[in-house]
């Protein structure tokens, strides 16, 4: 696994330049490991199932411990979700207040179009939106 520091979010060429290969690592099915405002993460791309397998195979996760999506943006909440789908009021509201930062929100499966990626033993799934992923926007 190749290392991508960023030493300032600001420097827009250096981050483009930084993340480039794990940005390609990700298009091409690949895991990166990535900090969060708490722990680091095994990420994949949340639409690709060959590579969401790989985490749970990778982090020997079991199938009934579902995994969080990380997101940059509202927008991206909203490709995750059925056409039509409309989020409850208070979480749009809870959405502009919180994020980038430290909310997670808890969303019914049945609510979400990749509610079978997840994991398979509960009836909800997390989406988390970090400070750290939305500055690279």
């Amino acid at each position: 696994m190749n290392r991508c520091a960023i030493d300032d979010l600001r420097d827009e060429v250096q981050l483009r330049r930084r993340v480039a290969a794990p940005a390609a690592s990700l298009r091409a099915g690949g895991l990166v490991a990535f900090p969060t405002e708490t722990v680091y993460g095994l990420g994949a791309n949340a639409l690709d199932d060959t590579a969401v397998r790989r985490i749970f195979a990778a982090k020997r996760r079991p199938v009934d411990n579902p995994l969080i999506v990380h997101i940059a943006s509202e927008s991206q909440l909203d490709a995750c979700l059925p056409v039509g789908y409309q989020l409850d009021a208070d979480a749009r509201k809870l959405m502009q207040a919180f994020w980038p930062g430290p909310l997670t929100l808890l969303l019914l499966k049945q609510a979400q179009r990749l509610r079978h990626r997840y994991g398979q033993g509960n009836n909800s799934s997390a989406c988390a939106c970090q400070t750290i992923l939305s500055h690279a926007r």
